[in-house]
């Protein structure tokens, strides 16, 4: 496991997303949807939408849950599972740590 920055926690408010760009271990660039829910509990999944290629980042955080802001599609953020259509396959969720103030994400170990 290679946990990177991905962001500070004062990036963030609760129900609050933001989109980063993280290398894996290949060197490829993977998007990521940094996630503070209502509860104020962290998430790091995929960010782009399985339903179509739009930033989740960019979707309402609420609850549990983030919502695709074009098409409406909810995504679990514990499980990346879609609750609705027109999303059908679910997106990848990363493990996440953070420290002290740092958002630390390891886009090599999904859960």
């Amino acid at each position: 496991m290679t946990f990177q920055l991905a962001c500070t926690t004062s990036e963030l408010d609760p129900e609050e997303a933001l989109q980063v760009i993280l290398p894996d271990g290949t060197g490829a660039n993977v998007p990521v949807a940094v996630v503070r829910d209502s509860d104020g509990t962290w998430h790091a999944i995929g960010d782009t939408c399985s339903h179509q290629n739009y930033s989740l980042a960019e979707g309402d955080v609420e609850d549990g849950t983030i919502e695709c802001w074009k098409h409406g599609a909810p995504f679990d953020l514990s499980t990346g599972r879609p609750l609705s259509l027109p999303a059908t396959q679910p997106v990848p969720v990363y493990s996440i740590e953070i420290n002290g103030g740092d958002v630390l994400v390891d886009v090599d170990a999904t859960l």
